[in-house]
């Protein structure tokens, strides 16, 4: 069937059965790649509340969950929830004064956050229930519960608690990675606890016909010319071959590697690090450039920005018997989490730029706008309008 004529045609709501959910799967348009065995992006999920899915002027979808604050923050997926309980009740706190400080709430009890809040990296992981069923989720959503109502507050106000995965050694204050003006709370101190992070150390050895390639396709390297030498200078690399000279910036080397290396050799890269598989091939810029005859090695610590509670040092800081709340007044500055109210809903901007969605609700009792669902699939496509099939 087809979406209703007139400014609805553009916007979809849909209800989950009492107590129910959605599960969702779409689709990204094709793009096409130089990456060698690229798989298309798709989106799946499962999301306990009301979903919005509107038609941009692209013609591509994006869907919003609109869901109790409470059920947003036990879909967040930001450390593995087999983690000892006070790093997760540290990270159900952080997780909620950053939600909480970020969308703007002025802690009018029952209201509503009408600022959307994204799902990822950007803002902070959401994928809602997870799919398949992991039974270790329960620990994570027992540690939201646990924490309920509890957030970090500076005067008066709720701490904008950013986090990262693993330092170098060190957290850094917000002015120094972001250039926003000082706050108290986000100071620097010295992290010893995160060593069991895959990237505490880390060591990335590129051959230079590896290198070649992603320089080359960087735009960094002109093509026909392979690189014989890398010579490392500070925060620079100086490379020769077949005539051509360049220096590159350590910053510039890090994105084109990070962006060419797992396209162009993704059986190679990221690589594998005796504690896991590298998130990034070069995960961060507290790194350290060194060459061989044939090869540019990179080493270095820590992955993200660098600011704030460090994930896994309250990991290492757990396992030493730290509280959670020790662990959230070790990085910021000495706040406790004390009480304060929560919204009613919070709306989590899933994915944008989709061209196909197909939706399945969870049991009986389903909605699209007034009219009632029934249990099957539910197919939604753009382009010039939504089209709605069942």
């Amino acid at each position: 069937m087809e979406a209703p004529a007139g400014p609805a045609a553009n916007l979809l709501r849909l209800t989950p059965p009492p107590g129910g959910s959605f599960l969702v799967r779409g689709r990204y348009p094709f793009v096409a790649t130089r990456c060698r065995d690229a798989e298309r992006p798709t989106l799946t999920g499962r999301f306990p509340g009301t979903l919005l899915v509107k038609r941009s002027v692209d013609g591509t979808l994006t869907i919003t969950v609109a869901l109790p604050f409470d059920r947003y923050l036990e879909g967040i997926a930001e450390v593995p929830p087999s983690w000892p309980n006070a790093a997760l009740q540290a990270q159900a706190i952080a997780a909620r004064s950053y939600a909480l400080a970020t969308t703007g709430w002025n802690g009018d009890e029952g209201e509503s956050l009408d600022q959307p809040i994204c799902a990822t990296t950007s803002c902070q992981v959401y994928r809602g229930i997870p799919v398949p069923p992991d039974p270790t989720h329960r620990r994570w959503v027992r540690a939201v519960r646990r924490t309920d109502g509890k957030v970090l507050l500076q005067d008066g106000r709720i701490a904008t608690t950013v986090y990262f995965s693993t330092s170098n050694g060190r957290t850094y204050t917000n002015e120094e990675i972001f250039g926003s003006g000082p706050l108290p709370y986000l100071r620097s101190v010295a992290e010893r606890d995160d060593g069991a992070s895959p990237t505490s150390r880390w060591r990335v050895r590129l051959p230079l016909r590896h290198l070649t390639q992603f320089l080359r396709a960087a735009g960094l390297w002109p093509r026909g010319r392979a690189i014989s030498d890398a010579r490392p200078h500070g925060n620079s690399l100086t490379v020769r071959g077949g005539g051509a000279m360049r220096s590159i910036d350590a910053g510039d080397l890090r994105d084109a590697v990070n962006t060419w290396a797992p396209c162009l050799n993704p059986a190679r890269y990221p690589p594998e690090s005796p504690k896991g598989t590298l998130p990034l091939t070069i995960p961060s810029r507290w790194l350290h450039l060194t060459s061989t005859e044939d090869a540019l090695v990179v080493t270095g610590r820590g992955w993200g920005h660098g600011v704030g509670m460090v994930q896994w040092g309250a990991y290492g800081k757990a396992k030493r018997g730290l509280s959670a709340s020790d662990i959230l007044a070790y990085y910021y500055g000495g706040l406790r989490p004390e009480d304060y109210p929560e919204p009613g809903l919070i709306r989590v901007q899933i994915a944008s730029g989709l061209t196909v969605l197909r939706i399945v609700p969870s049991g009986p009792g389903a909605k699209m706008g007034g009219r009632p669902l029934d249990t099957g699939a539910l197919g939604i496509s753009g382009g010039e309008h939504l089209e709605v099939s069942d």
